[in-house]
């Protein structure tokens, strides 16, 4: 019999860390982050991510476990994550896992096999140097041309993702699309609860967050992290929120133009986000809005939880 599992996720700014909270407390649950920039250190202001305190004593795993300039790959996190997994069923608790990195949660949750691309470096060099030189249009061209599957999924503007899905044609000739599939059934007994809020609700709450961070001192993490020697240039910082500020630091542009340009951002991930998740038929949603009767909202996820996983709660 497969064991239980239980996913929360949504677009960034819903609420999920909260509930999953809420949830893992009633359930005698612990979560494992799904999140792709929580891993690393000192990258808390613009992740939102939970304190020891917000944490409500429930285990969190997959938190400030890398330094900035240290490489974690999807394949890592599945192997990782379905070990924790099967730690915490076997000290009979129930496993969550809850973030919004759409890749993560369905690595972990399906058959999902990853290339060997021993070389990559060179090739991702030579793609660095053509993106700085002004020709990302043609490298996104090659890849609609070589994979249009994964062209589709992927924004013109990410150079990880584009450069990592030539690297693979290069390397192995099949397309990384190729190499992704999701089973009719997953390794796990799933229970997954998609959390979702209208559009202008979800809106305003991203431009909140964004100035609360801002005014937290986002400037100020970021700057502390270059001070000590991180490279501008490492992965978490081309995320949302870091890559503006470092651009803010660069005199790119003004502070009212990062603030802007990182609401903005934030926006059309969420909106990607959102077309991840609802190609997945096995999340079932839950509306949020602001007035709900909390507690109506978490007796309602309970009792589908509950009924999916056939466990019971006093």
């Amino acid at each position: 019999m497969t064991a239980p599992l239980v996913v929360v996720t949504g677009p960034t700014a819903v609420g999920k860390s909260e509930i999953a909270v809420e949830l893992a407390l009633k359930l005698d649950g612990e979560i494992i982050s799904a999140d792709s920039v929580q891993v690393f250190k000192y990258f808390n202001t613009g992740t939102a991510k939970l304190t020891l305190e917000e944490q409500r004593g429930v285990p969190h795993y997959f938190l400030d476990i890398l330094e900035p300039d240290q490489s974690f790959s999807v394949a890592q996190f599945q192997q990782q994550a379905r070990r924790k997994i099967q730690e915490i069923q076997d000290r009979g608790k129930l496993p969550f896992l809850a973030g919004g990195t759409g890749l993560y949660i369905q690595a972990v949750i399906d058959s999902f096999e990853f290339p060997e691309t021993k070389g990559y470096e060179e090739i991702r060099k030579r793609h660095r140097q053509m993106w700085t030189q002004g020709k990302k249009e043609e490298l996104y061209q090659k890849l609609q041309e070589i994979d249009p599957s994964s062209a589709k999924r992927i924004h013109p503007n990410d150079f990880r993702r584009i450069s990592r899905a030539l690297e693979v044609y290069h390397l192995t000739g099949k397309t990384i699309s190729s190499y992704e599939h999701r089973e009719e059934k997953s390794r796990y007994q799933l229970a997954m609860v998609g959390l979702t809020r209208s559009r202008a609700e979800l809106y305003a709450r991203i431009e909140q967050r964004v100035e609360k961070m801002f005014a937290a001192g986002l400037v100020d993490e970021v700057r502390s992290m270059l001070d000590k020697g991180y490279s501008p240039d490492s992965k978490p910082f081309q995320t949302l929120g870091y890559k503006q500020v470092v651009e803010y630091l660069k005199g790119s542009y003004d502070l009212k133009t990062a603030v802007a340009e990182t609401k903005k951002a934030t926006r059309h991930y969420a909106k990607r986000q959102m077309t991840w998740f609802r190609r997945d038929t096995r999340i079932s949603w839950f509306m949020l809005q602001e007035g709900d009767n909390y507690q109506d909202v978490m007796d309602r996820i309970t009792r589908y939880l509950c009924r999916s996983i056939n466990i019971n709660v006093e």
